[in-house]
């Protein structure tokens, strides 16, 4: 039987399929519209991979900033216990998560079973989070993508003072009238955001093995820092950090739609 996963974020689309907890499609989209044509859509794009319909998923579960819109989820569950389960799923020796979202940064503890253990999330402003990311990115004329990539190739990394967005994008702008490399910007940038998260880690008694999920963890300059200020190493993944929420969500369907069909078996050999 297979199972899926839907995370619908404030910036992108997730879905991930899975047989036997296995990934058989997973796939990422930028959000549309609305949460209900986005979920539809990735959930489109993952079934066509592996030329699946709808009806051969026996239990969907969804979460995200959008999951209350998921027309077709059979369950909705918050970020945080899909995030959680999500990266458990693909390390069982994995303690803290940090997930960098498009509208906030979460932290999360594991026990030694992979259940939560405690968690804390910022406070919806934007700095410390993807969008943050991608405001600078536009003032700088970069894809959100080449943001990390970018600023390897900085000679002197500039140091931005302010901690709100709105008051940040005002001295980029500045330093952007003053010639100052968009490369050293761009890793100043990454410092900046790396700064918000590890000050939100710090306030949880951080594990080991330590892992960084959403679209930021593609970004080198983020990671590394984060890496530098918190002085540890985070372990890879072996799926693409994006899909992680998406990921424990479909593993959790796993787990539900068993359950429900093994009641539906003892109810219909009760009545026989």
């Amino acid at each position: 039987m297979k199972f899926a996963g839907i995370d619908i974020g404030s910036l992108t689309g997730k879905a991930v399929i899975i047989e036997n907890g296995q990934i058989l499609a997973s796939a990422v989209i930028h959000v549309k519209r609305n949460p209900v044509q986005t979920s539809e859509d990735v959930y489109r794009q993952a079934l066509t991979k592996i030329n699946l319909t709808p009806a051969e998923i026996a239990f969907c579960v969804g979460t995200g900033y959008g999951r209350e819109k998921i027309p077709f989820a059979n369950k909705t569950l918050s970020e945080i216990s899909c995030h959680g389960r999500g990266a458990h799923s693909c390390d069982q020796d994995i303690r803290t998560i940090i997930d960098v979202g498009g509208q906030d940064c979460k932290v999360i503890t594991l026990d030694d079973a992979g259940s939560l253990k405690d968690f804390v999330m910022n406070d919806k402003c934007a700095a410390g989070t993807g969008r943050y990311l991608e405001l600078m990115a536009d003032l700088l004329g970069f894809s959100l993508d080449d943001l990390g990539t970018l600023s390897q190739k900085a000679r002197i990394p500039v140091q931005l003072t302010s901690i709100c967005s709105i008051y940040a994008q005002a001295e980029v702008l500045q330093l952007i009238s003053q010639k100052t490399r968009k490369e050293d910007i761009a890793a100043g940038v990454n410092k900046a955001m790396a700064e918000r998260a590890a000050l939100l880690a710090r306030k949880l008694t951080l594990r080991e093995k330590m892992v960084v999920t959403g679209g930021v963890a593609k970004n080198k300059g983020v990671v590394q820092n984060l890496e530098h200020l918190l002085g540890v190493k985070f372990t890879p993944l072996p799926v693409d950090p994006q899909i992680i929420g998406a990921l424990g969500a479909a593993q959790i369907a796993q787990e539900m739609g068993s359950r429900v069909m093994v009641s539906d078996e003892k109810q219909r050999a009760s009545r026989t």
